[in-house]
């Protein structure tokens, strides 16, 4: 197997500001969210396929890409957000302030201390290294993109590096911010967190 280069790309800021969406609120971006992604990725258009969410928020701007450089493009579900239960619709303040003891757990022990009815952590991690593994499978050698969400982009990357689940939340994943990891027989490798392409 030569070398896989696998790019993700979060969406761009969504209308209704910073709230919990999870995979259950299915926000449309901003003007403000698709310049984000549009100047992330430039005129660069190396990529044989496109893979994406199929929450709006990602899949609008993949087809728009696809289409723009004449790139199939493909939905993969187990790539949608991590499913946030209770908290989903509520704002990041609303969490912070009004449910304080649960954000603080929470954020201890994102495993174990869950918001009610959201969906464990192991499986979520389970599921996209799942479609990532296929992913890389299905396209060796070749140059992919996937449009995703903050959670997956974690997800992705804590695999990558080995990195156990309780330490997903201390990466910090950009609105329009790109990663690459590069995948060879030795494993990936993190090459590019919350950056720009150019081309």
């Amino acid at each position: 197997m030569t070398e896989t280069v696998i790019d993700l790309i979060r969406h761009g800021e969504p209308i209704n500001g910073h709230r919990y969406r999870g995979h259950n609120i299915d926000d449309p971006l901003t003007e403000k969210g698709w310049t984000q992604m549009w100047n992330a990725v430039g005129n660069y258009n190396s990529w044989r396929y496109i893979i994406t969410s199929p929450l709006q928020r990602c899949q609008m701007f993949a087809h728009a890409l696809a289409q723009r450089h004449g790139i199939d493009v493909t939905v993969e579900p187990r790539f949608r957000e991590v499913g946030f239960g209770e908290w989903e619709g509520l704002s990041h303040d609303e969490v912070k302030i009004g449910r304080s003891a649960e954000y603080q757990a929470f954020l201890k022990d994102p495993v174990n201390c869950r918001p009610q009815g959201a969906e464990p952590l192991d499986d979520f991690i389970q599921r996209v290294g799942a479609a990532f593994e296929e992913t890389v499978a299905r396209h060796q050698s070749s140059h992919c993109l996937i449009v995703a969400h903050a959670g997956v982009m974690r997800a992705v990357i804590a695999k990558t590096i080995q990195a156990p689940a309780s330490s997903l939340y201390r990466i910090k994943i950009s609105n329009g911010g790109v990663t690459r990891i590069r995948q060879s027989q030795t494993g990936g490798v993190l090459e590019l967190l919350n950056g720009r392409l150019s081309g």
